[in-house]
């Protein structure tokens, strides 16, 4: 792996305060990731297998919710596509298209990846030309297990492209918990977050470094989630937790301790999630502003997308989605 500039930590802006979220409840659990339609509406899935739809409210309106669609399984990741239809990452099932107007029924697209049936399918970005690339966290571990994975920190998860026509081929193996992934907004680079690495990977899609991967930003303060494209032209990426002196040692120790220790936390109870919180890259990798929130409002912050001067945000945890107004820039 070749390693790119990457902005010193020492140059990062400190963390600002984040507007208290206002919550829209789903009756549904673990709205992983959020995305906008064309017409500024939400969408996300729950655990439950529901696609749902979210108008978010305005002055004196409510916030109005549908029903869209139901992968029978446990949606993740989310793409709209340019005819409206939607890319759905379900880690049951593989990787879906929706049609939200249309039939609820999906379409599997690719329920294996190399001979391997496709596990834990996460996030997915779509290009111009219809090339779809696809995350896989984990080839160990399903949703379930999600911090045996982490505790382990043995690097199991994929990078894969689905070309129109053509079987799904791995681009990128042996990466730390696959997850979020973008493209640059010129397609000259995909990028991933390895959430067990802290850190946004970049593959040279096109250009004299075409094939070739390196670091984009390297040492965030906290576990990368799902990315989004920012309007200023870089990422928003949501910090699903802290970075801890103790998970930093673990990871360090030998792999006997990682997974006799990843065994106990099977039987314990899950750790209490930290408060939102989000950071803003641009698209050298440079973080240009985190935003924290306090208390339990919202918790676990596994997405992020802005639209019209808001902030919207998903969990894996939570009942409901999250949006506040995005203050302005220091």
């Amino acid at each position: 792996m070749r390693r790119g500039a990457v902005g010193a930590a020492t140059t990062r802006p400190g963390p600002t305060p984040l507007p208290r979220p206002r919550r829209v409840e789903l009756g549904g659990a673990g709205p992983e990731d959020v995305v906008f339609d064309g017409a500024g509406r939400v969408v996300t899935g729950v655990a439950d297998g529901r696609v749902l739809r979210i108008v978010l409210p305005t002055g004196d309106r409510p916030a109005g919710i549908e029903q869209v669609g139901h992968t029978r399984g446990r949606p993740l990741g989310l793409e709209v596509l340019p005819d409206g239809r939607l890319l759905v990452c379900d880690a049951e099932r593989g990787l879906l298209r929706l049609d939200p107007d249309g039939e609820q029924r999906p379409e599997v697209l690719a329920d294996s990846v190399a001979g391997a049936p496709l596990r834990f399918c996460s996030n997915a970005v779509a290009a111009a030309d219809g090339t779809v690339y696809f995350t896989v966290s984990s080839r160990r571990h399903g949703l379930d297990d999600w911090l045996c994975d982490i505790l382990e920190h043995e690097p199991t998860g994929l990078l894969v492209r689905l070309t129109p026509g053509a079987e799904p081929q791995v681009l990128l193996d042996g990466l730390q918990f696959a997850n979020g992934v973008a493209l640059a907004p010129d397609e000259s680079y995909v990028m991933v977050a390895e959430t067990g690495a802290w850190r946004l990977t970049r593959l040279w899609l096109s250009g004299p470094d075409a094939g070739r991967h390196d670091i984009l930003a390297d040492a965030l303060p906290g576990f990368p989630d799902n990315v989004s494209r920012s309007p200023a032209g870089g990422f928003w990426v949501a910090l699903a937790g802290p970075r801890t002196p103790p998970l930093a040692w673990l990871h360090r120790a030998a792999p006997g301790v990682r997974r006799a220790v990843a065994g106990a936390a099977r039987h314990l109870p899950t750790p209490p999630a930290s408060g939102a919180r989000v950071i803003e890259v641009d698209e050298r990798g440079r973080v240009v502003r985190e935003l924290r929130g306090a208390g339990r409002r919202f918790r676990m912050t596994t997405s992020v997308g802005e639209h019209g001067g808001r902030l919207v945000m998903g969990s894996l945890m939570e009942h409901a989605i999250a949006w506040c107004d995005l203050p302005a820039p220091a």
